[in-house]
């Protein structure tokens, strides 16, 4: 319906210059949006206050002018209100038009065509294979993936990236923990690096170790072993890492390592150009970005005083890489820790001359997990966090899931297990679910009753004269419009908050009204309605990747 006001109004505009009333020396864009306030009209449009200045006529004479040319037999009235907004009724007939819409496109209701075919990559968990994921990286895994799928569903296409940090201090240290429990195999003495991972994960990649391997570790100088324990062991959690994801419902398209990137030159090639453009300096027995001249606060190391490359060199040529590869946007999915990091990433792309804003990062803040308010203890087998499989195995993906998208990404967040396992009212998952489970239930009534469900021609639709029913329908209609919003602001809550409160409409107008009653003409009219209801949450829920069942 918001298209159909925009073109309207647009319409009017054209019409209002012919006439003479208008000039439009200048483009003004057409927004329409939902009023604030109910008894506003179903939608309103403040065009004739952006006109005011360039017209040099007041707003509100503006916005009679254009009202004035509204003629159509979809919109009920159009009045003119405050300092000039537009307010726009449409008439109960128009609202079945649209319903009937609804049901035609099916699983498509809610598709739009923002990105018109770019391509975009989301890079979103990016963990150090050096343990289990744990309930932070579920919160990333949720907004990730779920802002994959809203992107997709807003016309772009769409790639999905795990960059692997398989390089570096950390790895190391992995290393010499996982060799630490092999030597302890044969010698309980040995010893364990102070700085090393405690988690009972390690042990057991130990025993695996020494099961591919025998004793032959022992033989070799350290440095040699360390490097193979900590390859073995990286390899191991990854493909742990990809489990995990799977049971979580999350998949990938592409596992990029950073140890490849930095054999196969990528990196070095990256920072050779901003050599050759005369981006960096040398100080300190050190090679240093000029980020600075790119609205950094400070510059920024790329190659160590002793000759290594820094995490954010192999940044940087990741990043290069990413739009050499045809990527007309990158989303990246950080921990809230990594704010000071957007700023030196999107300056070294700028002085690779690839467009900084092309770079968007969404912010995930922690998760406090509780059970009844309570704190929920670190587990000994993942060792300093709480494992996200674990939290998977108790309450299931689809809960998971919903309360890690239940807040903005960058607000923290606190996941209580305990009402995520309940199946009441109260736990919002749940309640969403049960809309859809009870309008499957409505369905198998009807079908014990021999009442068919028909299709949604206007004669049929006609039973449909209730405000309330027309409420509903209104709600349904907004769903392609939060599609659109959470893929420009790039928050798939926005998703959650709106199945959220449609299952609460529907709710309430099941508490009030029989579907299927003794009048044949309002049920069957009925039954049309709840199957888009039930249609629209499904839609919603695939879009945060969570599963809409026909029974609980």
């Amino acid at each position: 319906m918001r298209e159909l006001l925009q073109s309207l109004l647009g319409d009017a505009l054209t019409a209002a210059r012919d006439a003479g009333e208008l000039e439009l020396a200048e483009t003004t864009p057409v927004v329409v949006e939902k009023p604030r306030e109910q008894g506003h009209g179903d939608l309103a449009c403040n065009v004739a206050m952006l006109l005011a200045r360039s017209e040099r006529q007041p707003p509100r004479k503006i916005a009679e002018t254009l009202a004035a040319q509204i003629n159509d037999p979809r919109i009920e009235s159009v009045e003119v209100a405050g300092p000039g907004f537009i307010n726009v009724t449409f008439s109960a007939a128009a609202w079945r038009e649209r319903l009937g819409d609804i049901l035609e496109k099916g699983d498509g209701f809610g598709r739009v065509n923002l990105g018109e075919g770019r391509r975009v990559q989301v890079e979103f968990v990016s963990a150090n294979p050096t343990g289990p994921l744990h309930v932070g990286h579920g919160r990333g895994a949720a907004t990730g993936d779920a802002l994959a799928r809203v992107l997709e569903a807003a016309g772009y296409e769409v790639e999905r990236e795990y960059y692997v940090n398989d390089a570096g201090r950390q790895m190391r240290i992995l290393g010499r923990s996982v060799l630490a429990r092999y030597l302890q195999a044969v010698d309980e003495n040995a010893a364990f690096p102070e700085e090393g991972y405690p988690g009972e994960y390690v042990t057991e990649i130990a025993s695996l170790l020494r099961e591919d391997k025998g004793d032959a570790l022992e033989q070799l100088p350290e440095d040699e072993s360390v490097a193979i324990a900590a390859d073995y062991a990286g390899d191991k959690l990854l493909g742990r890492i990809r489990e995990d994801l799977a049971a979580f419902g999350v998949s990938m398209d592409n596992f990029s390592s950073e140890k490849k990137l930095r054999g196969d030159g990528t990196v070095e090639a990256a920072i050779q150009e901003l050599r050759d453009a005369g981006h960096t300096y040398e100080e300190g027995g050190a090679e240093w970005f000029r980020s600075t001249d790119f609205g950094d606060d400070k510059d920024r190391p790329l190659v160590k005083s002793g000759g290594d490359l820094t995490y954010f060199a192999a940044d940087v040529g990741y990043h290069r890489k990413k739009f050499a590869r045809g990527m007309e946007k990158v989303v990246d999915i950080w921990g809230a820790d990594h704010h000071g990091y957007v700023k030196r990433v999107r300056s070294a792309l700028d002085a690779l001359g690839v467009d900084p804003s092309g770079l968007q990062v969404v912010l995930v803040q922690m998760v406090n997990l509780t059970r009844d308010g309570e704190p929920v203890r670190m587990g000994k087998r993942s060792g300093e966090f709480v494992a996200l499989r674990d939290v998977i195995d108790e309450v299931g993906a689809d809960l998971a899931r919903f309360f890690f998208l239940a807040r903005k990404s960058d607000a923290q967040l606190e996941f209580d297990l305990e009402l995520a396992r309940r199946q009441t009212a109260e736990n919002p998952v749940f309640y969403i679910q049960y809309a859809h489970t009870r309008i499957a239930g409505v369905f198998r009534q009807a079908e014990e009753k021999g009442i068919p469900l028909l299709e949604g021609a206007a004669d049929v639709l006609s039973g449909l004269q209730h405000e309330d029913e027309i409420a509903l329908i209104r709600v349904l209609d907004d769903y392609p419009n939060i599609v659109e919003s959470a893929a420009r602001s790039l928050e798939p809550h926005r998703v959650i908050f709106y199945v959220q409160a449609l299952a609460g409409d529907f709710h309430r107008f099941y508490s009030r009204h029989r579907v299927v009653s003794d009048d044949k003409a309002v049920t069957a009219a009925r039954l049309l309605l709840v199957k888009a209801v039930q249609q629209v949450i499904g839609n919603a829920l695939s879009l945060v990747g969570i599963s809409a069942p026909s029974r609980m």
